[in-house]
């Protein structure tokens, strides 16, 4: 492992929150999940509510923008970010706290970067979801705000449009 990789895969628990699972499907199929438009929009957003994918731009700097609604009408945002990683079938990694216009930003209710990382699994894919923050004080408020119940769902509604 590089020195860059062994940095930017560094848990730092009082910072960091993590959800992780062996899903029984390859990578491929999840990077696929993650990275075709209407598969993300099936899965990226806990039901009922709908997601609506506006930009996925797969290279680094490219736009990350995704709307949700209730009814299937009105829409409000819900992700507008800029992917800093993008490596084919193993992982992905995306920030909040530069939108999709490269503004600096300040999101409600936290900002935070994502990395999604996809390794072998005998049964599987070793699937692993790290949300960084910037502070102790902006971990404690995602957790609060529901981080496991909310990444844990979309994390299983994954599982089940791939299994």
């Amino acid at each position: 492992m590089t020195a860059h990789l062994a940095r930017t895969r560094h848990f730092d628990s009082a910072l960091d929150l993590t959800i992780q699972r062996v899903i029984q499907a390859p990578k491929e199929t999840i990077w696929s999940a993650w990275t075709e438009p209407d598969k993300l929009a099936q899965w990226w957003i806990p039901a009922p509510l709908t997601l609506r994918v506006d930009a996925l731009e797969l290279h680094p700097g490219g736009a990350f923008v995704t709307h949700m609604s209730e009814d299937g009408e009105s829409f409000s945002p819900h992700v507008d970010a800029v992917f800093l990683v993008v490596e084919d079938n193993s992982r992905l990694v995306f920030t909040n706290a530069v939108n999709s216009s490269w503004h600096p930003a300040f999101p409600d209710p936290v900002s935070m970067t994502t990395e999604i990382i996809l390794t072998d699994h005998e049964d599987g894919t070793d699937y692993q979801a790290v949300v960084r923050h910037g502070s102790p004080k902006q971990r404690a408020r995602h957790e609060e705000l529901g981080f496991f119940d909310g990444w844990g769902t979309v994390t299983e509604q994954l599982a089940k449009s791939v299994e």
